[in-house]
């Protein structure tokens, strides 16, 4: 069995739901919906990852106290942002001598924008990253020390690769704001490798600032390749719950390219050839990858441990 859960998150998941309980509910609701919450905690499998926990705590927050956390203004916020500063982001990719190389590197940037992972979003912060992308070698591969030991371990050579010879790659997406700089990366893609055959897979509802296909409409992907959903909330991909469609679409595909820390707890070690394209936001993943936090990660299903 492979064990998904991992004790830090439950820490940071049981005290996001204590921040979430209204200050003016009624103490003994307050006490009925946390010990709820524990006994999800204590029920679940080790094969469970977080985000699916997640789900049932937002429906028991929703039951309890009849609201959840609700960041439609935020999404459209950001994708707005984001689209403001992708032409001269394209411009820069464009002048660059490894545009796809850059894509990636912004897109993997853009991960940054997360509600989930971070409790606040700081657009100075973003813009300090967004900066820094393309001074130094921000691509890391699985097992690495330091930012230069990409070009030994070789991971977006491999993923260069496998998409010379693939005929359909899935494009799982994370966030809003986020997904603008995924099709910046999805336009060089195609510019790169014409003949390939471009799924996006997006969340079926809304959870957290999560793409669905409101924010796909929003910023024009849909105008650029076909994108669907995944047919449910979780803020990851879990398989088991994915619509019949998205199964189908992610078993036929050659590669895939899965953005955000959601997709990786939730779908690593799935036995895809998956590339996750993320940003170490969170202590336990800058750990676990052995980098300070913020920094980018590639790495492939096949070197998850």
């Amino acid at each position: 069995m492979i064990e998904r859960l991992r004790p830090e998150c439950i820490r940071c998941m049981v005290k996001r739901q204590l921040d979430n309980v209204p200050s003016d509910a009624a103490v003994e609701k307050q006490m009925e919906y946390m010990q709820k919450i524990l006994r999800v905690v204590a029920d679940a499998p080790k094969s469970l990852s977080a985000p699916v926990l997640v789900q049932e705590f937002n429906r028991l927050q929703k039951e309890y106290f009849g609201t959840d956390e609700d960041f439609t203004e935020i999404k459209y916020y950001f994708n707005e942002l984001m689209m403001r500063k992708a032409g001269a982001i394209e411009k820069r990719i464009s002048k660059s001598e490894e545009p796809l190389k850059l894509a990636l590197q912004y897109a993997m940037t853009g991960n940054y924008i997360d509600f989930g992972a971070l409790h606040s979003v700081e657009e100075d912060k973003l813009d300090e990253l967004l900066n820094k992308v393309g001074s130094t070698e921000e691509i890391v591969g699985a097992g690495t020390k330091t930012k230069t030991d990409i070009m030994e371990l070789k991971e977006y050579e491999n993923l260069c690769d496998d998409l010379k010879s693939a005929k359909n790659l899935v494009y799982l997406t994370d966030n809003c704001g986020e997904i603008v700089l995924d099709k910046v990366f999805i336009q060089e893609l195609k510019s790169e490798y014409p003949e390939l055959v471009i799924t996006v897979i997006v969340r079926g509802e809304n959870v957290l600032n999560d793409a669905t296909l409101v924010d796909a409409k929003q910023i024009g992907l849909d105008k650029l390749v076909t994108v669907i959903d995944n047919g449910n909330g979780i803020a990851g991909t879990w398989m088991d719950a994915l619509s019949e469609e998205a199964l189908r679409t992610m078993h036929e595909a050659d590669v895939i390219l899965s953005k955000g820390q959601g997709n990786y707890e939730t779908l690593r070690m799935c036995g895809l050839n998956v590339y996750y394209l993320f940003m170490c936001k969170c202590d336990m993943f800058a750990k676990g990858f052995n980098v300070p936090r913020f920094t980018g990660v590639l790495v492939n299903d096949r070197d998850c441990v």
